[in-house]
């Protein structure tokens, strides 16, 4: 098939807006922890941007789209370190196979930052990294495969929930929100809770840096949606008009629910709407109408703020609430398919609420249900083992003195400083000095010359 530049270059520029995410994730997540340790949240970010990164072009992408080994993973070997794929014919429908690599890679990329939030102020950095490799290696590789893989896209034979189940997920509600959510919820009853959990006030420490990051999550969520139309087409215009529809309502919902239970709406709980919109519409932008997009965000706008509030109730210390947004949020969004979905999309399928039949709901909970549990175990027993062996957790005196000191050896705010600055302005003014009578004004130089002392 010939290249089109048009696609190509939407798909490079969505890869761009999508590789953005993670430092607007870092950002996001940074604000939402205390200062102590918004260096070590952020770093986890970056870090995986170069862990993953680098596993997704020695062995990633093989095993994501290698040729299928029953449905379950691609053939890690098959193209190891992309051999195979730089010729010029070397294709993925109208673009070439390393746009194609470029797009994957950072989906990669920020599923496996997304974790990082469950287990913020308390995890060990370089036993991160390890983790990052280990899991996108045993669960994210095989389940991209299992979602994106589809039989002649990019091997002849793909995926089981793509090919056999047939299950709808455009964008990666399965492989990346549910998928990453469900990683959390094991990796936070791995650690267990955090020291002062409970004992004390645990308020995020920079809101402002909260907004920015939801900014930039949302400008890259149309690259990350529209982008997976893999052409600039109209399939690519739905599922961008479709993510500002849903994310506009997301956080209408979450801060209807928050005024509700609350009397007020608040900065955090708009920014959390904004993602859990954003979520519940990725797996749905190319099989909803811009009206089922709108139901589809109030509906994970309010379950998703409903659901953050359960953590406390059940003893799960979720620390930025990876799983009521991104587990939640993505059965929302996966599961709704089942209802909203309509056949005026390109999906071509229509859920109940418009006269289909259940039997694609009956898919769409298979694949979520799959995912949860294979991701919640695989995860569950790396974590185990690695918080066994190098150790996941940082200690509980690193951990009350904050993770920027104990894992980098530096803080992103020089507290002490701005402490005395804000108690030397706190000090009563004091009355300018009346000056000397001219006779007893002494000359005095701006800077004392090097040699002259007070015996000179």
């Amino acid at each position: 098939m010939e290249i089109s530049s048009g696609d190509t270059a939407w798909v490079l520029t969505s890869a761009a807006m999508v590789l953005l995410m993670t430092p607007g994730l870092a950002l996001f997540y940074g604000g939402m922890v205390r200062a102590k340790s918004v260096l070590a949240m952020m770093m986890m970010s970056f870090g995986a941007m170069a862990t993953v990164g680098v596993a997704w072009v020695l062995w990633g992408y093989s095993e994501a789209f290698g040729e299928s080994w029953h449905g379950l993973v691609g053939n890690p070997f098959a193209h190891f370190g992309l051999s195979g794929l730089m010729a010029a014919d070397s294709v993925v429908g109208t673009i070439p196979t390393l746009a194609f690599v470029a797009f994957q890679a950072v989906f990669a990329v920020i599923t496996v930052a997304l974790i990082s939030g469950a287990i913020a102020e308390r995890a060990k950095f370089v036993t991160w990294l390890v983790f990052t490799v280990v899991w996108a290696t045993v669960v994210y590789f095989p389940v991209a495969h299992w979602v994106f893989a589809f039989d002649g896209l990019a091997a002849d034979r793909g995926g089981w929930i793509a090919n056999q189940l047939h299950a709808i997920d455009f964008a990666g509600g399965t492989a990346v929100h549910i998928n990453a959510g469900a990683a959390g919820l094991a990796l936070a009853l791995v650690l267990g809770r955090r020291i002062d959990l409970g004992r004390r006030t645990i308020r995020p420490h920079n809101l402002t840096m909260v907004m920015l990051g939801t900014g930039l999550l949302w400008f890259g969520w149309f690259g990350f949606n529209a982008g997976s139309a893999l052409g600039a087409n109209g399939v690519a215009a739905l599922a961008f008009v479709n993510t500002i529809a849903a994310t506009g309502a997301g956080l209408l919902g979450w801060l209807v629910t928050e005024g509700l239970r609350d009397g007020r709406g608040s900065s955090l709980g708009a920014a959390s709407g904004v993602v859990a919109g954003l979520v519940a519409i990725t797996p749905a932008a190319n099989s909803v109408t811009p009206v089922g997009a709108i139901g589809l965000g109030l509906v994970a706008g309010a379950v998703c703020a409903a659901a953050v509030g359960l953590k406390h109730r059940l003893g799960v210390d979720d620390s930025l609430d990876v799983v009521g947004v991104h587990l939640v949020g993505g059965l929302v969004g996966t599961v709704g398919i089942g209802f909203l979905a309509s056949s005026a999309a390109p999906a071509g399928v229509d859920g109940l609420l418009y006269g289909g039949g259940p039997a694609q709901l009956a898919r769409q909970a298979v694949a979520a249900l799959a995912v949860v549990a294979f991701s919640f175990t695989a995860t569950y027993a790396i974590g185990t083992v690695l918080h066994r062996t190098l150790g996941l957790r940082i200690g509980p005196e690193a951990e009350l003195a904050g993770a920027d000191r104990d894992q980098h050896g530096e803080a992103a705010y020089d507290l002490a400083r701005l402490a005395g600055a804000a108690w030397e302005a706190s000090l009563p003014e004091q009355p300018a000095p009346v000056p000397a009578p001219a006779h007893e004004q002494v000359d005095e130089p701006a800077y004392e010359r090097v040699g002259e002392g007070v015996a000179s």
